[in-house]
Formats: C-alpha cells, sequence, structure tokens
C-alpha cells in the first residue's frame, strides 16, 4: 500500500496540492463548500494507493480520519471467535468509511481490505474538526452521511431477523437488477445482475455461509428464475423472481 506525505496542521504554508482541491470538489460530501475551504481541508488529505488484498487499517488501530473511496471496492470485515470472517459492508466509490470511529475517538472495531486495486483520500480528524467548527453545512453533511449509514443498519439487522436466506439472496438481486439495454432485443421483463464482488464476500454481507448461499442460486437457476454466468446473474422475468417462494 502506498501512501502519500503525512498530514499537515490547518495553518500550514504548504500550498494544498490542486488535485486533491480537486478530487474533493468532485464529491458530495464537500462539492458545496467554498474554494478556501477546500483549500484548509486539502492539506489534511493524503491520496492512498493500495492493491488487492492490502489492509487498509486493522482490528484495534487508532483511528485518526476517515476514508472516501475514489476507485476500486474495499470490505470493511471482523473475525469471530472461531475464526470466521464477517464482512459487515462493502463500500463502492463515492462511499465513505469511518466516521463513526473518528467521531467517538475509539480504535477500528473492524478491518478494512481492498478488495481489487484502489484509491482513496484519508481525511485527517485534526483538520475535518477544525472545518467543521467554522462550518454548520459541514456538520449537517456529516450527519447525513452518518445516519445513512445507520438507516443501512437498522435494514440490515432487520433483514437478518426476519428474512430467510431466500428471502435475502432475491430482494439482493432485484436491488442489484438492470433493466436491459434499449434496442437489445429483450423482454422488458428481463434483468441482469452484475455481482460487485466474490459470492463469498456477498454471502457473508447477507449473513450467510457461501454454502448456503450457493445452494439457494443453484435452487434459483434450477426453477428457471435466474441464469448464473460467473458474476453477471440473467433474471428472465422479474415479476417472476419477485414473487417466487422457496
Amino acid at each position: 500500500m502506498n501512501n502519500s506525505t503525512c498530514l499537515l496542521p490547518p495553518d500550514s504554508g504548504t500550498p494544498p496540492d490542486p488535485r486533491i482541491i480537486a478530487l474533493l470538489r468532485e464529491t458530495s460530501l464537500f462539492a458545496e463548500l467554498e474554494e478556501p475551504d477546500l483549500e484548509r481541508l486539502a492539506r489534511g488529505v493524503r491520496e492512498v494507493e493500495a492493491g488487492r488484498g492490502d489492509i487498509l487499517f486493522h482490528k484495534g488501530d487508532p483511528c485518526r480520519g476517515f476514508h472516501l473511496l475514489l476507485a476500486g471496492q474495499v470490505k470493511l470485515a471482523f473475525n469471530s471467535n472461531q475464526g470466521n470472517e464477517k464482512v459487515v459492508e462493502l463500500i463502492h466509490p463515492g462511499q465513505t468509511f469511518g466516521e463513526a470511529v473518528m467521531f467517538m475517538e475509539k480504535p477500528y472495531a473492524l478491518f478494512a481490505q481492498a478488495l481489487t486495486r484502489s484509491r482513496l483520500l484519508h481525511i485527517s480528524k485534526l483538520v475535518l474538526f477544525h472545518e467543521m467548527d467554522q462550518d454548520p453545512l459541514l456538520c449537517r453533511k456529516m450527519i447525513s452521511s452518518l445516519s445513512r449509514r445507520l438507516h443501512h443498519r437498522v435494514v440490515d439487522v432487520e433483514a437478518y431477523s426476519l428474512q430467510s436466506g431466500w428471502e435475502r439472496i432475491v430482494g439482493f438481486l432485484l436491488r442489484g437488477a438492470e433493466a436491459p439495454e434499449a434496442g437489445s432485443g429483450n423482454c422488458p421483463r428481463q434483468a441482469v445482475v452484475r455481482l460487485p464482488s466474490s459470492k463469498g464476500n456477498i454471502a457473508s454481507r447477507l449473513n450467510l455461509t457461501q454454502e448456503h448461499f450457493s445452494r439457494i442460486l443453484h435452487d434459483l437457476a434450477g426453477r428457471g428464475l435466474v441464469v448464473v454466468d460467473g458474476r453477471t446473474i440473467h433474471i428472465p422475468d422479474v415479476e417472476a423472481l419477485r414473487l417466487a417462494s422457496p
């Protein structure tokens, strides 16, 4: 993993990197900040490049800021006492992670690992807190980001508690379904799902074993509800899949 230079304090006389300012400006979290605010914030940002399998931080490491994923994919996970890995979240470009731990000023409770070659920004807690003291809008946006993350956690717990493995997988496929391209000749009821990660990672994210995930996917394929082609899953009839029962 390749990290950039050390963090700079908010009042550093070193000019900020114009590339970093441009990257911050393109993200929804910081898009509404004025140029001077972006320049100050950029002094506490470093670019991180991670290869596939690189660990960004371990459980128990101190948290000195949070990350914004620019490209690639990152998983947040922990290992159980039995040695099983549980994937808590799969991070995609444009998403942030680590804010909650940063605000609590606690060590990381999870580890973060790059699943593909990835580029990230690490935003310093010191500089971010300074900017939040000056800008109520930034405070509201940070709270909004944390609230969305909390809402997703509640939805996850509800699914784990009330839905069967079948329902979780069907729901996942329906949420990820893409309509066929115009002019492709496909029936409008058809759709395609491109799995964003390995089946093992997705199974863990859905709180299922990989064997259980594969068994249900095989059952769906056997009933003609899906056609599996590697990480691409074709749905011949979306409504039929929605109404199907185990």
